[in-house]
């Protein structure tokens, strides 16, 4: 199942906050998506602060992973060690092991957690590249994904841009 992706709260929940949590379901198109039972924690135990994470609960195309073998165990320890610090983090270690051992896609923004995943050969795929992908096969337009930036960037979401500069900045960076 190696065309699988594996979602981080962060996205998500980002997404959801914008109103933008159908763009990467239509994003995904037929692949599945999963989050780890971690996540799933994360945006449960959030929602009665942030009730627009509810939509990620309840959308049925999002599955969450539940498994617990061993060698998802190990490698989550060995994520936890290096990136996690109390509860911070946890959810990226849980997202990075299960794409690790399952062969599947890591859905991150977060760049140490990224580069973490690189050294154990995840593949990994931040929002940004994926709605590039998205242009390029004809699914989203420039000025939509410039206002879905300019959007996730008034939540506060950390992305590599500043509002307005979504289209100069992809040109710069190859992926238009």
């Amino acid at each position: 199942m190696s065309d699988a992706y594996v979602f981080d709260t962060g996205p998500l929940s980002h997404f959801a906050e914008a109103g933008w949590l159908k763009i990467l379901q239509a994003l995904a198109g037929d692949r599945l998506v999963l989050i780890p039972e971690v996540v799933r924690t994360e945006v449960s135990e959030a929602t009665h602060l942030y009730p627009f994470l509810t939509q990620i609960l309840d959308a049925d195309w999002i599955k969450t992973d539940r498994s617990d073998d061993v060698e998802l165990i190990v490698a989550h320890a060995r994520y936890t060690a290096r990136l996690a610090s109390g509860r911070k983090n946890l959810g990226e270690c849980g997202v990075l092991a299960l794409a690790e051992v399952r062969h599947q896609i890591a859905i991150i923004d977060d760049r140490v957690a990224r580069e973490a995943g690189e050294e154990y050969g995840v593949e990994i795929k931040g929002t940004l590249a994926l709605m590039c992908d998205g242009i390029r096969q004809g699914m989203l337009t420039v000025p939509l994904v410039s206002r879905i930036a300019d959007d996730l960037l008034a939540t506060e979401y950390r992305l590599p841009l500043r509002p307005g500069q979504f289209e100069s900045w992809a040109r710069d960076e190859g992926w238009i």
